[in-house]
Formats: structure tokens, sequence, C-alpha cells
């Protein structure tokens, strides 16, 4: 993507990486680390066990978990991550059934105009209350959200959960759909994309990533379903937001892909995320890329992308 660095800097989210398990430990299968070469040689001498860091607590409790702070946590690579300005993380467990495939890791810094948000939602007593989220500059958008519950259906995280399949929402700021409208506004928020997030157990998460014009999370995103084609399982296109003009699709970018194929085939082959920095496989205009599995029971239902 031809942007400067202080361009690329300016996104909500700095690092994405991957941690698959090996034996009894989480190693790591992938990232993009951008411009930090220190924080990215730190990781990839790591590895976690269950319970230990932040991919192996996701692991542990079987949940979303998100980290605010790392000085005096349990992060293990608190210094690194201070070199390299990052304040902040969330861990999202990949479970097919009872068996976990990967978790994925976002890394942010926090300043005085980044502005966003990755929220936590779990159901108590009935309704989807926040279990935790990071907002970076958007502190009254964060409060509204620690003050506000959503019964199945309703908002973006109420219809995740009725559905059970992930979501994109439009216009957050005057969207009638979004409850935190007014807030949303104030705060530049745009383009919301709900996860429902399996885990064993069966409690209720729902991970909403809420971007803004400004830093936004991303510049495109992408939900995929997974279908039986003629030749076997294939990924479909089903909804996407794009910051360019144009179509989302045609004979350079197909609706449709199958295992293998492409990033989305990849992740339909190996049912793993994948992480994409600097490689022709991306769409046109793009640097970067993650694409998410969403299972249902032991197979892959819905395969989210995003793109900046």
């Amino acid at each position: 993507m031809d942007m400067s660095l202080a361009e690329r800097t300016r996104t909500f989210i700095e690092i994405s990486e991957i941690w698959v398990p090996e034996g009894d430990r989480l190693v790591q299968a992938g990232g993009n680390y951008g411009g930090y070469g220190d924080f990215a040689d730190a990781s990839g001498h790591e590895s976690f066990a269950k319970g230990e860091g932040l991919p192996g607590k996701a692991w542990a409790e079987a949940r979303p978990v998100v980290l605010k702070e790392f000085d005096g946590s349990y992060f293990k690579r608190t210094e690194a991550a201070k070199e390299a300005g990052l304040t902040s993380a969330v861990a999202v467990p990949v479970f097919a059934n009872e068996t976990l495939k990967a978790v994925l890791v976002l890394l942010c810094s926090d300043d005085d105009v980044r502005t966003g948000a990755i929220e936590v939602w779990s159901e108590k007593d009935g309704l989807l209350m926040l279990e935790d989220g990071y907002y970076g500059a958007a502190r009254h958008f964060e409060w509204v959200s620690q003050h506000t519950h959503f019964p199945r259906g309703q908002g973006l995280p109420g219809g995740v959960w009725a559905a059970n399949t992930p979501m994109l929402m439009r216009d957050l700021g005057s969207g009638y759909k979004f409850i935190r409208a007014d807030s949303a506004g104030r705060a530049g928020l745009t383009t919301g994309l709900g996860l429902p997030i399996p885990v064993p157990g069966g409690q209720t998460y729902v991970l909403t990533l809420l971007s803004a014009r400004g830093t936004p999370i991303a510049r495109r995103f992408e939900l995929w379903d997974v279908r039986n084609g003629a030749g076997g399982k294939e990924a479909v296109l089903a909804d996407g937001i794009c910051a360019k003009e144009g179509p989302l699709w045609d004979e350079d970018n197909p609706r449709r892909t199958s295992a293998w194929q492409g990033p989305v085939g990849k992740v339909l082959g190996t049912g793993l995320p994948v992480v994409e920095q600097g490689t022709p496989a991306i769409a046109p205009g793009y640097d970067t890329m993650v694409a998410l599995p969403i299972y249902q029971g032991d197979a892959v239902a819905h395969i989210v992308a995003w793109y900046c």
C-alpha cells in the first residue's frame, strides 16, 4: 500500500500475532510486527505454558482476555513492549469444540488521538454485559459502554449473539440499530465488526471491533461463509466494507475461494488464523491482512478478514 510510515502507525491495532499449541506450550506461528523489530525478536524467542502470559491465560481460562496495562501484570514481554510503546493487548482464543487451535493477540499503543474499541461482551443473567474493553482516547464512549447491556438481538453484540454469526454494522454514529450511536458519533466511530467467540462450556462471548475514521482498526472488512461446493468446502464472501470505491470482488478478487487458495483459503485449509504482511496474496492496495476462523462445533463456519 502506498502510504507513509506515519500513516501506517495511526491504525488502532499496531501488531497482530498468532500462537498455536505445540505439545504443552504455545509457540509463535506468524505475525505482523510492522517496524517493531525488537519486539518481534523478543516474541520469536518466547513460548507460553497454559496459564502463562497473555496467550496462556486466554488458553487456560477459555475466554477472550483484555489487558489494558502491562506494568505489574502477568504479561511476559513487558520490557520489550515498553520500548516499542505498546500499552495494551487483547487475546482471542480459537476453539474447535474443546480443542484450542490458536490464540490471536492484538497489541495497541495509547495516545491522545488514537480512538477505537476492542470489546469483550459476556452473557450474565440473560443479558450481554461488558466484561472488558480497550478504547484508546474514547473515554466517554468507554463509560457509556460500561453502563450498557444488550438483550439477545439488540445492537451489534446482541445481534451477533442471536444470529451466532459475525456481523458488520455501518454508520455507527447515525445508525438506529447501534444503541450507542450518539456517543459513537462523538468519538468518531464509523464501522463495527461483531464476532461470536465459541469456547468450551458454552459460555457466550462476543468480541466487537469498532473502527474510527482517523485511526481505523482496518480499511477493509470481509465476512466469509463456509459452504459445501462442487469441489468440497468453499468460502463465499457474504458481506464487506471497503474504504475505497468500487466492488469488493471482481475477476482479480473472486467472491468464492477454496481451501488453500489465497489467505482466506489458507484459513479454510488449516483451520487456523492467518496474518499476512507485504505479500502478493493480499488484496491489491493493502499492506497487511488478518483472517480469523469462527468455528461451530469442530468445523469452520465463518472466516472474518480485515486489511490495512
